[in-house]
């Protein structure tokens, strides 16, 4: 009997450990399965394409540059092709994201803005010395190339919320962007934009300038209150650094390319005014 139990008890332990093993075994298949959906999942989600942006080449449409201008030409030159390199970074950054209107609200439409106020800086640096070449505004629309995936590539809703540029992947937002800074929007207080006031701030308009100075003027006035209504449309959104990313920042790059047609309207007919592009950067009020 004495001789009996340890082999009774060595078939329990044996049968004991089996189980054991087979519980542990499919815990392990189930694991593995598990994790071979997880990566293939993770592939499917950012195996599309975003597409590439292209933009129209700038350099071969301009005239002799003066030798005084070379270097502004230059800079912003380069700038052009900066611009263009983060808001193809920012189509892979936000690829999968978003509606139909997501690239062109948040990327191709912000990209134009800053492309018009380099192109304009061209025009002026080189109409300072020379012939000003007119019209590069032309150059400034950027497409998204083919191999954008199901079309859906970094897009976002139409409506306001969406508009705002910069939600990236799982619903998070892009290094701190997309929400107005100190939780104002978060009160659900939207704040008004102001910025200064720049009829004031012009020399004497020669009437052959007036009609597009005032018509620029009136421009300035509809941007602001096209942010402002979108301020409104969009409280309650996105990161710390929203307000200036999608609204501020957008807003003063417009204000710029009108600044700098003002003061080539009154340049073609009277001493052109400088630096009034100072004025293009407004600010939030609570």
């Amino acid at each position: 009997m004495s001789r009996a139990l340890p082999k009774y008890n060595k078939r329990r332990i044996t049968v004991i450990g089996g189980a054991v093993a087979v519980v542990l075994s499919g815990a392990v298949i189930a694991g593995s399965a598990l994790a071979g959906q997880n990566p293939g999942k993770k592939a499917a989600d950012t195996g599309a394409s975003p597409g590439t942006i292209s933009c129209p080449e700038v350099e071969s449409s301009l005239p002799a540059i003066p030798a005084s201008a070379q270097a502004e030409v230059t800079r912003n030159l380069q700038l052009l092709d900066t611009q263009v390199r983060e808001a193809n970074q920012r189509l892979v950054d936000t690829v999968g994201q978003g509606g139909p209107n997501f690239v062109q609200n948040a990327i191709l439409g912000p990209l134009e803005d800053k492309r018009v106020a380099a192109l304009n800086r061209i025009e002026t640096a080189i109409g300072r010395a020379a012939a000003k070449p007119e019209g590069l505004e032309k150059l400034a629309p950027c497409v998204l190339g083919a191999g954008a995936a199901g079309g859906g590539a970094a897009e976002a809703p139409d409506d306001a919320a969406g508009d705002a540029a910069g939600q990236q992947p799982g619903g998070g937002q892009e290094a701190g962007e997309d929400q107005q800074a100190g939780g104002g929007q978060e009160a659900g207080a939207a704040g008004t934009i102001s910025c200064p006031e720049v009829e004031s701030s012009l020399p004497a308009i020669p009437a052959s300038a007036q009609a597009e100075v005032t018509r620029n003027l009136q421009l300035l006035d509809t941007q602001v209150r096209e942010a402002n209504q979108r301020l409104v449309d969009t409280v309650g959104q996105g990161g710390p650094n929203f307000v200036q990313n999608a609204i501020l920042g957008p807003l003063e790059d417009k204000r710029v390319a009108a600044l700098n047609r003002i003061e080539t309207a009154i340049g073609r007919a009277a001493a052109k005014p400088e630096g009034l592009e100072k004025l293009a950067p407004c600010a939030l009020d609570s």
